[in-house]
């Protein structure tokens, strides 16, 4: 890995990456539900039925994933993407149902219970087992899962399993390297008001927790440090970061210095031998020790038909509700990325990183009820932020973006829909339940509820349009 990052270093320093023009692209994780909206442990059988490359199997055998090629957003290329990700679902769900199996889009799924998350509910890979022998090697103790929100969750789990809970939607940006440093500092201030518009994972094993519960259990699921390491400051292995970055080499040399190596595998290429040869080096145990280290905005570099690049990786968003949902989001968060890393005066210069990672921490627990921080306008409600100062920055991003004025406006419009109405997929999916909570079985009122989301997912209206 040292190797590795003094190549980089040198590459980094001889310009030898590929930007041409900024490309978005994601990567969206679902859950399989059998027909009683009830986890189904099907992945190895609806991957074979999808039987096609851009899917892929996720950490428990009721998860899969899609990739999306990267793609220009400029004219209706949004809208494009939008459809190519509907086509790809509905394809991938009519196959699933082949197999006795749905698909959800949802950050959490309301119906999952503890016995659902064991070793033995682990996707087959290898990697999967391995990772988990790691984590557990390295703890020496059970995981211990303690979150308090509206009600308490304080469990014991024996594998990293629990993170399977986790379906989220990743966003990708092919950056330079030389704006990479601002790109990331301005992922990680917009963290805050990304995850209170779009929360959607209000429930954690039958008990209603924080409006996104996601955050708080995959820093949990996958925190390889035992009580006396937390004590004395040992970083976790899912953090947002302590400081902003002047450089990507300052993320990758983070990760050699403070985190051991979880999957201590070796590949063949010497990357300074490559480098000398004038070829491509593919930095193999660099990029996979990366993988390991779950920022909420993680550094990617990779090497595409022989050209490198690097990318920002944007982890705080849910899956779902709707793919309406999913492109208002992206178009949320692209819109702002094409702005606030050129500012003059940088956000990241106005306000602390504590304050960055206080408003991701307040999103999380109470969503658009959240109060976040901003420079300029100080403390003030999540949705008001959103209305006042990002939303407009949104708009006039994908204008530099090239994205066609009503195609901006129909997706930006998903993101005022919520701050106005108060309505993200957590708060439809707690006054869902609530609303049956009569009967007295909380279990019956979340599969009702679920049976619901999906059918209104299918819609394919966003979720601030659902009534209750």
């Amino acid at each position: 890995m040292h190797r590795c990052l003094d190549v980089f270093a040198q590459m980094l320093r001889e310009s030898r990456f590929e930007f041409e023009r900024p490309l978005a692209g994601l990567e969206i994780e679902l859950n399989i539900v059998d027909s009683y909206g009830e986890a189904a442990m099907r992945n190895a059988q609806v991957l074979a039925a999808i039987a096609q490359p851009d899917w892929a199997t996720e950490l428990g055998q009721f998860n899969i994933e899609i990739n999306i090629e990267p793609q220009d957003l400029a004219g209706d290329g949004a809208l494009r993407l939008e459809h190519d990700v509907r086509a790809r679902l509905n394809h991938a769900d009519e196959r699933a149902r082949s197999e006795g199996g749905h698909l959800v889009l949802i950050g959490i799924l309301p119906t999952l219970r503890e016995r659902d998350i064991t070793e033995g509910t682990l996707s087959a890979n290898p990697r999967y087992r391995l990772l988990n022998e790691q984590i557990f090697a390295a703890r020496g103790e059970d995981l211990h899962l303690a979150i308090e929100g509206v009600e308490r969750l304080d469990t014991h789990a024996d594998s990293v399993a629990p993170e399977a809970a986790c379906t989220s939607v990743q966003l990708h940006l092919q950056v330079s390297p030389e704006t990479f440093a601002a790109h990331w500092n301005a992922a990680q201030a917009i963290a805050g008001a990304q995850v209170a518009v779009a929360a959607n994972s209000p429930y954690l094993f039958g008990k209603e927790l924080h409006r996104e519960t996601r955050i708080a259990l995959f820093e949990q699921a996958t925190d390889t440090r035992p009580a006396e390491l937390k004590t004395q400051g040992v970083r976790p292995r899912v953090w947002f970061g302590e400081r902003w970055i002047t450089s990507v080499f300052d993320l990758f040399e983070e990760n050699v210095s403070y985190y051991p190596a979880l999957l201590p595998l070796c590949d063949d290429e010497d990357p300074r031998a490559e480098l000398e040869r004038g070829r491509v080096p593919h930095l193999h145990e660099l990029t996979l020790h990366n993988g390991t280290i779950y920022r909420w905005n993680r550094p990617v570099y990779a090497v595409v038909d022989g050209v490198p690049h690097l990318r920002v990786e944007n982890r705080v968003l849910p899956a779902g509700p709707s793919v309406a949902d999913i492109a208002a989001n992206a178009a949320f968060y692209y819109g702002l990325m094409r702005v606030l890393p050129y500012d003059e005066r940088p956000i990241w210069s106005q306000m602390s990183f504590k304050a960055a990672e206080d408003n991701l921490a307040a999103a999380a627990r109470h969503g658009l009820d959240a109060r976040l921080y901003w420079p300029g306008l100080g403390e003030v409600p999540a949705a008001e932020l959103i209305l006042r100062r990002l939303l407009p920055m949104a708009r006039d991003g994908l204008a530099k973006w090239g994205v066609h004025g009503h195609v901006a406006d129909r997706l930006l419009s998903v993101i005022e829909g919520r701050c106005l109405t108060g309505r993200t997929g957590a708060s439809w999916q707690v006054e869902r339940v609530r609303a049956q909570a009569g009967s007295g079985d909380r279990h019956e009122a979340l599969r009702g509820m679920t049976l619901e989301y999906i059918e209104r997912m299918h819609t394919n209206e966003p979720v601030h349009t659902w009534d209750v």
